[in-house]
């Protein structure tokens, strides 16, 4: 009787241990599923990884799983694109005397390139001056570039708080800020070939200022037309 109580206590001891075994192998397949849906972060990954490795040893035969360091570079590799890309644009702007009227900065979701007040448009006006057609086709043929082509744009209007007067054509800067940025974007994909998959318009009238709209100079900081070329992990989240 004991012999055979013995011998159960054992076979429910490895029926035990099978199950467990299985739920981890589903736990390693769920998590590796769901890292191949999502954009590769290197350093999320071996914190994953490293939840499997040096265990107890349910699995036999089981082997570590290295990942390519490689795949930590992907981030950097498109830091260096978007540094590369402002360092270009910069140097432009000084060739053509905008230094200080275009201003390129690195952010989180990708390269800005904000136009200062006047430089695209006339005060309450959204036809693009002539002499910005040539600034924004220089624009474009880098945009165009090979190493650049792929990436996504954002061009979004943005006003200070004075109100519109006089104007039957824009009542409010909600309209002035869309169709500022829809002109941009309009000039871009019809005369300059920018693929239209690869752009989008925004206007957010006076509700997303770099100043407080208190003086007149804080005003003409906030009247602009950014565009903004996304880095990959915007791609999804931005229209």
């Amino acid at each position: 009787m004991r012999r055979r109580r013995r011998k159960d206590e054992q076979n429910n001891t490895g029926n035990w241990l099978t199950t467990y075994s299985d739920m981890v192998t589903l736990l390693l397949t769920f998590f590796v599923l769901l890292f191949s849906f999502s954009e590769i972060d290197a350093q999320k990954f071996r914190s994953i990884m490293s939840s499997f490795q040096g265990g107890a040893g349910v699995l036999e035969g089981g082997t570590s799983l290295n990942l390519d360091e490689n795949l930590g570079s992907t981030e950097g590799l498109l830091e260096e694109d978007l540094e590369k890309l402002k360092d270009i644009l910069e140097e432009y702007a000084e060739s053509i005397g905008l230094g200080e009227e275009i201003i390129l900065s690195v952010e989180e979701r990708g390269l800005v390139v904000r136009f200062m007040d006047n430089v695209l448009f006339d005060s309450g006006k959204a036809d693009l001056k002539p002499e910005s057609k040539e600034i924004l086709k220089s624009v474009a043929e880098i945009l165009n570039r090979d190493e650049f082509k792929d990436k996504l744009i954002k061009v979004e209007g943005h006003t200070d708080t004075d109100p519109i007067l006089y104007s039957k054509k824009y009542p409010t800067n909600w309209e002035l800020s869309v169709i500022r940025a829809t002109n941009v974007l309009r000039y871009l994909v019809e005369e300059e070939n920018i693929e239209g998959n690869r752009i989008s318009s925004s206007g957010y009238s006076y509700y997303r200022p770099i100043a407080p709209n208190d003086t007149r100079e804080n005003k003409a900081k906030n009247r602009r037309v950014d565009i903004v070329i996304l880095r990959s992990s915007f791609e999804e989240i931005e229209p």
